[in-house]
């Protein structure tokens, strides 16, 4: 039966295949905040379900139908943050707190009327792409922002919506989505980098910029394919 718990599953079995190779229980667990004995019942149960493929020391992969759940629960939870941050100006560091809660219960005719007011947005306040009604996610050419180099340009495509905190620093940097940056320098050590974002040096921890996802200049245009995109790994 499909239930809040079986939706959060999905969901966070999706976002961290998109992020991993390997999708593990531990990694379900600590993402979730359960126990890894929790998440190897429910995986089980997903399993039965057709929702999963679940091979002990191998990983979990969505079938097309979880793959499915998962991207409309994505889809209200995104288009949810976006009103709440266009429609009622809640700070982008808050949002996704908030979407959590309406993502279970938002009807389709609700969803609708969201994302007719909306315009029919592609993306939400952190850059990640709204799927569409049909089950399609846009696919982007992005590296993280800590794998540039030296005299290297991108646009800001994504920013991590997982930390309150990072993303109120993020913000403070001006790293938004769709702003443009050079890479001036690197320190050593894995120091941090220097970055030119609008005129303005900003200096930039290895750590908080691994959760920025980039585009440099000259990637590819992206497209819209069923159920995925393409995040490069860190290096």
């Amino acid at each position: 039966m499909r239930t809040q718990t079986v939706e959060d599953y999905l969901k966070v079995a999706y976002e961290l295949q998109q992020e991993h190779a390997q999708v593990t229980t531990n990694a379900l667990a600590e993402r979730l905040g359960v126990t890894p004995a929790s998440v190897s019942n429910m995986v089980k149960k997903l399993a039965e379900m057709a929702l999963v493929i679940y091979e002990p020391y191998r990983g979990i992969v969505l079938t097309e139908a979880g793959a499915k759940i998962a991207l409309e629960v994505i889809r209200h939870h995104r288009l949810v943050e976006l009103y709440l941050a266009e429609a009622l100006g809640v700070p982008w560091d808050r949002v996704h707190r908030e979407a959590e809660k309406w993502e279970h219960v938002l009807s389709e005719d609700v969803e609708e009327r969201m994302d007719a007011l909306l315009g029919h947005p592609t993306s939400d306040p952190h850059g990640s792409p709204i799927p569409t009604h049909e089950g399609s996610i846009e696919r982007r050419v992005c590296v993280r922002l800590s794998q540039l180099k030296p005299t290297q340009s991108a646009r800001v495509a994504e920013v991590s919506d997982h930390d309150p905190a990072l993303l109120r620093y993020l913000g403070d940097l001006g790293l938004y989505p769709n702003v443009e940056l050079t890479v001036l320098a690197i320190a050593p050590y894995r120091g941090p980098l220097t970055l030119l974002i609008e005129g303005e040096q900003h200096h930039v921890g290895r750590e908080a910029a691994r959760h920025v996802l980039v585009t440099r200049v000259g990637d590819e245009t992206p497209d819209s394919t069923p159920q995925s995109r393409s995040k490069e790994s860190e290096a």
